[in-house]
């Protein structure tokens, strides 16, 4: 079964704001630097949209929950967890989450999804896309996992049904 996930409204106001700067950027330098003939706007349109395309690439799309596995689905690579492997999945509230720090990852453009860490759970890797509706998956070598199902309810009744 699939369960899709949209953005909360600060990561589309991140989203947005980012596709904004980053063409203001690369619009601006061009029409500033372009009489001179330096290479520097090709270097910094090349880093700009290599970031927004690593971002776009590695965001969560949705999830699907088979028998044999939880795959998270992004456009470049997939996320494959086997059922065997989870301990456990759990509804999260915001208390939980409260406090919660981006150690290496994404906060904000297309979504959450990264390193993450907070004081409640200790070290987690996100594949959300919003900050509300977490489930906490949980595998058997103790890895913390987070997801935002749009329906977070059915995803855990249909895991354990």
């Amino acid at each position: 079964m699939t369960y899709k996930t949209s953005l909360d409204n600060l990561a589309k106001g991140i989203t947005i704001g980012i596709t904004l700067l980053f063409a203001t950027i690369i619009i601006g330098q061009f029409s500033l630097i372009s009489q001179k003939g330096q290479a520097l706007p090709i270097y910094t349109t090349v880093g700009l949209v290599l970031i927004y395309l690593i971002a776009f690439a590695f965001r969560p799309m949705n999830y699907q929950l088979s028998g044999e596995q939880l795959i998270i689905q992004r456009p470049l690579t997939n996320v494959k967890i086997q059922r065997e492997q989870i301990k456990s999945i759990v509804l999260l509230d915001k208390k939980t989450l409260y406090g919660t720090i981006r150690t290496l990852g994404v906060g904000g453009l297309f979504g959450y999804y990264g390193k993450f860490a907070n004081g409640n759970l200790g070290i987690m890797t996100w594949y959300a896309t919003r900050k509300d509706r977490a489930v906490l998956v949980q595998t058997i070598d103790n890895r913390k996992i987070i997801i935002t199902p749009d329906d977070p309810d059915q995803f855990v009744k249909d895991f354990y049904s």
